[in-house]
């Protein structure tokens, strides 16, 4: 059973979210590999310019669903809308318009090894768009600008630190200035002040562009940082076990599940009993590289 715990969110700044469809709906989702589910009766929807992150433990389904939400993957059972379109329904053309509103930053970054920065970020905009070289160019600047990377176009990825890598690839996911940015893992990989300042960016494009944002996370810094709503997925019941604020899942768990995941950071109310207090005992660490 899916349980809301916080009211839908208002969008960025502060405004009622628009009319219309939402960015985003998931409805009555099965996903499969074969004959195994994976997770079924998923229903859910994003907000426009919220950030919306996709919670659970390891094996749950994470990636799988962010694979469905991009088109990668189709639905066993179940419908995903994009501004009220059906990706998979849709028309050759209505799926390019869909796929050119997107944006999507891979656990590794995924940058071409044997291209420069600039040459990476240039790509989406030689396939998507009409601009002549030197307009792409203009962009491509602009966009390595704006992730800190001034300077650094004419570097090969593997010339950069792993940081500079993911925003590198940030760059390139904004290519396009998409309606919505998708992540998977974004701090997989980083040191815990590296991590903080990717979030700190993701926060930016949030609240200067409107961006609507979708985070695949198990972070818990990170989660409570940039999260305006989030989703438990439940390995056990192989369905959405949560949906709300991520303070509110905290404060008031839904399920055991639930409570042990959120209440590993030591962010916790000091009054939880013993067993939650145990939990939010155990170091709240970033993967390393």
């Amino acid at each position: 059973m899916n349980v809301e715990t916080t009211k839908p969110r208002e969008a960025a700044g502060g405004a009622p979210a628009e009319n219309g469809p939402p960015p985003i709906e998931v409805k009555g989702l099965t996903m499969s590999y074969g004959p195994l589910i994976v997770m079924e009766e998923l229903s859910f929807q994003v907000e426009r310019g919220e950030i919306f992150v996709i919670m659970g433990g390891s094996g749950s389904g994470k990636s799988t669903l962010l694979k469905h939400l991009i088109g990668l993957r189709a639905p066993a059972k179940g419908s995903i809308l994009f501004e009220g379109e059906d990706f998979l329904e849709a028309d050759e053309r209505t799926r390019k318009g869909i796929l050119q509103r997107m944006g999507v930053l891979y656990q590794n970054g995924a940058l071409w090894s044997g291209l420069t920065l600039a040459e990476n970020v240039a790509l989406p905009l030689e396939e998507y768009t009409e601009l002549d070289a030197r307009s792409i160019g203009e962009v491509v600047s602009l966009k390595l600008a704006l992730v800190g990377l001034r300077g650094f176009e004419d570097f090969y990825p593997a010339e950069i630190s792993g940081g500079m890598r993911k925003r590198a690839a940030l760059a390139r996911a904004t290519a396009l200035d998409p309606d919505v940015l998708f992540f998977d893992e974004p701090s997989s990989g980083l040191d815990p002040i590296t991590a903080s300042r990717l979030d700190d960016l993701i926060l930016q494009l949030r609240d200067s562009f409107g961006t609507t944002i979708v985070i695949v996370s198990h972070d818990l810094a990170s989660i409570f940082k940039v999260a305006d709503r989030a989703i438990f997925l439940d390995i056990k019941e192989k369905t959405m076990t949560a949906v709300g604020a991520p303070d509110s899942l905290r404060d008031h768990p839904p399920s055991d599940e639930v409570r042990r995941f959120m209440t590993r950071s030591s962010a916790i109310d000091p009054s939880a009993g013993s067993s939650t207090q145990r939990d939010s005992e155990a170091p709240n660490r970033r993967d390393e590289p």
